[in-house]
């Protein structure tokens, strides 16, 4: 090899270095300037109860993360939860409050990733489905509405709704071999805060809602509390997720993250902030990740096995490899 023909290798090569070098710099400008760019986000909050409510609860929470991340957060009400979810889908939502059924779908959907979740005030990370009815209801029991549910008004929560809809769905109904959408006299779908005033005034005879809601309402209207008598309670449901979408520059998510895990735990407002917290009915937030989702996953694919087995009018041949494929799917769900 002559000297000319090493120059020019020499010099195709540097070229080579030099432009992936300016590509790689200019895609890390480009990441840095998109991150500066941020200058508004909307933070979605799923339609537990009222608009006012949820406003008046989350609003200072949210006006203190704009301080601290120098970011404009605005709260982002929808009237159900797929509301929420296809904000997210759609970039209007950055990041929000989600039961986990809804964070699932987000997930699933929207782009969502799970960052944090909620802890309730006694330091326990989950909540519960329940039922109730009017205090003087003859129905003592889940027994006892399943039994007269043909004459019976029932009320239940959002499709997207964990402990409003699928809990219920798979506790209630699939493992009773019941179809809730033929079972009762009417039913009728509301939200949390909705279903148990339903309830309370005897406009329904029987309805599904959250712990955490019906403690909110223990707390601030104990005169319908008092008419409400529980008649079912679930097994403990992973506490809410905060979720947000895997394409926030990496260092919004940092500011975000931080604020939460640290909050009304460090800095000169903790006290201040710890009050809203309480009527958040939370302690704090924890770091957490899609990894709390499994366990609603593997209720979903319960809830369709259970379903499929029941359906006369599937081949065997079909009804097998639906069912070897929800099978494989709980089997990669308990390695995970």
């Amino acid at each position: 090899m002559n000297i000319t023909s090493s120059i020019q290798e020499f010099q195709i090569m540097f070229a080579k270095l030099f432009s992936g070098a300016a590509i790689t710099m200019a895609m890390l400008a480009a990441a840095a300037a998109h991150a500066d760019d941020v200058k508004v986000l909307n933070f979605g909050i799923i339609s537990t109860e009222s608009s006012k409510n949820l406003k008046q609860d989350w609003q200072p929470v949210l006006d203190e993360l704009s301080k601290r991340t120098g970011i404009k957060v605005n709260g982002f009400f929808a009237s159900d939860y797929a509301g929420i979810i296809e904000g997210m889908r759609f970039g209007k939502v950055q990041m929000g409050w989600f039961g986990n059924k809804s964070a699932m779908e987000a997930v699933d959907r929207a782009s969502g990733e799970v960052f944090a979740h909620v802890v309730n005030p006694d330091g326990s990370a989950g909540y519960y489905s329940l039922v109730g009815v009017q205090k003087d209801s003859p129905n003592k029991s889940i027994e006892d509405i399943l039994k007269n549910a043909k004459g019976l008004t029932f009320g239940i929560g959002d499709p997207n709704s964990t402990s409003g809809f699928l809990v219920p769905s798979y506790y209630i109904f699939a493992k009773n071999n019941v179809d809730s959408k033929t079972a009762f006299k009417v039913i009728r779908t509301s939200n949390h805060e909705a279903n148990i005033l339903a309830v309370a005034n005897k406009q329904i005879d029987a309805a599904v809602f959250a712990s955490d809601t019906m403690a909110r309402i223990e707390e601030r209207q104990p005169a319908i509390a008092k008419e409400v008598r529980i008649v079912w309670k679930s097994p403990l449901i992973a506490a809410d997720p905060l979720v947000w979408r895997k394409d926030l520059p990496a260092d919004v998510k940092a500011k975000i993250k931080d604020f939460f895990v640290n909050y009304g735990k460090t800095g000169p407002n903790a006290a201040q902030e710890k009050v809203q917290l309480a009527k958040l009915e939370y302690s704090g937030f924890e770091e957490s990740s899609d990894a709390q989702l499994n366990p609603i996953r593997q209720l979903e694919l319960f809830k369709q096995k259970g379903k499929l087995e029941a359906d006369a009018n599937l081949s065997a041949d079909d009804k097998k490899a639906k069912l070897d494929d929800i099978n494989r799917k709980l089997s990669d769900l308990a390695k995970s």
